[in-house]
């Protein structure tokens, strides 16, 4: 099996790996032509995984068409905001019965638009049945070390959706499906806003409890705008709601939590941006997820106040004592 990863990132180089790691033929795509050259030379994704051998069988490129034409499965792994401009370059030589699996979170700003959504508008119809959605507690790092995994695939095709699970499952990576692709995609997109509010919480210097508390409401908050939308209250309970909330909220390795954790200990938003590798998601998803709640008339504390804190420059502590003020209410509103 042929297997296209687009974005080498670390968590597209991580899924490249483990799909290598099973025995099948990678191409991973890159804009940036030096990473690609250090991949194909040394094994190595020193940027976003340093120190950590790629499986021989994994190759890099920097030209689109050769990750994508021809081949068995395509993996989608860039930011979210690039999505539509890739998608649109490739939908000419997207093979058409390949299964297309996207591991990106977040919504596109301006439009409101899941990932899925993206997906839906920029593909011709004939590659819908196709389409799936990978998501769950997974740090990149991890699967390339082989540590024990659990994801969701999500697909609103049974077939594309069991034979992704197939593909992916190997003996460190264990994958569940689900047709629930609008919880999948609100868990994965949201918990990045919920990690960022944690993140502030500890930067502060609050304790367990804190975090507790905003992991707690903050799946309340994910679960609600899911279910609005059309999701099943029961993924948010899942691999791609609950454990990617936990992981994301706690983890050292998240992103997103980190941009929390340094906005909480008196840093700049340009600055902390600035300074990292990759994108964190959840600056881009608290401004989409904030538009969101508008549009639909429904009331999220934390992202209200995360997106205050990123976009309006309120002070962290204030968002805090604004949270822990708020009207007493019946647990689960």
């Amino acid at each position: 099996m042929k297997i296209g990863v687009i974005g080498s990132g670390s968590f597209g180089t991580a899924l490249g790996s483990l799909l290598a790691d099973k025995g099948y033929e990678v191409v991973l795509w890159g804009r940036n032509s030096e990473l690609v050259k250090q991949i194909n030379e040394t094994r190595m994704n020193g940027k976003y995984l340093p120190d950590i051998e790629l499986p021989a069988n994994l190759k890099a490129s920097t030209n689109l068409e050769d990750a994508v034409r021809g081949k068995d499965m395509i993996v989608s792994s860039p930011p979210s905001h690039a999505i539509t401009d890739i998608l649109r370059e490739i939908k000419s030589y997207l093979p058409e019965k390949a299964p297309i699996v996207s591991a990106s979170k977040g919504i596109e700003n301006g439009s409101l638009r899941l990932v899925s959504e993206i997906f839906e508008s920029e593909l011709p119809g004939k590659f819908h049945s196709h389409l799936s959605y990978l998501s769950g507690p997974s740090f990149a790092k991890e699967i390339v070390r082989r540590v024990p995994t659990i994801v969701s695939i999500a697909s609103k095709n049974e077939a594309t959706a069991r034979k992704v699970q197939e593909i992916f499952s190997f003996t460190y990576f264990r994958t569940y499906w689900t047709p629930d692709v609008i919880g999948v995609e609100v868990g994965g997109s949201l918990k990045n806003v919920i990690a960022i509010a944690a993140g502030v919480s500890d930067g502060l210097g609050f304790g367990q409890n804190t975090r507790a508390a905003l992991v707690t409401r903050g799946l309340t908050e994910i679960s609600r705008l899911g279910v609005k939308l059309g999701a099943d209250p029961l993924t948010f309970l899942g691999p791609s709601g609950m454990g990617d909330l936990i992981l994301t909220c706690c983890g050292e390795q998240s992103r997103n939590r980190t941009v929390g954790f340094r906005l909480g200990k008196g840093e700049g938003l340009d600055s902390i941006l600035g300074s990292m590798n990759e994108v964190a998601e959840g600056v881009k998803t608290t401004k989409s997820a904030y538009e969101l709640s508008k549009k639909l008339g429904m009331e999220m504390a934390i992202t209200t106040e995360v997106y205050k804190m990123l976009y309006e420059h309120k002070n962290p502590k204030d968002v805090v004592r604004d949270l822990m003020s708020r009207d007493l209410k019946r647990e689960g509103i």
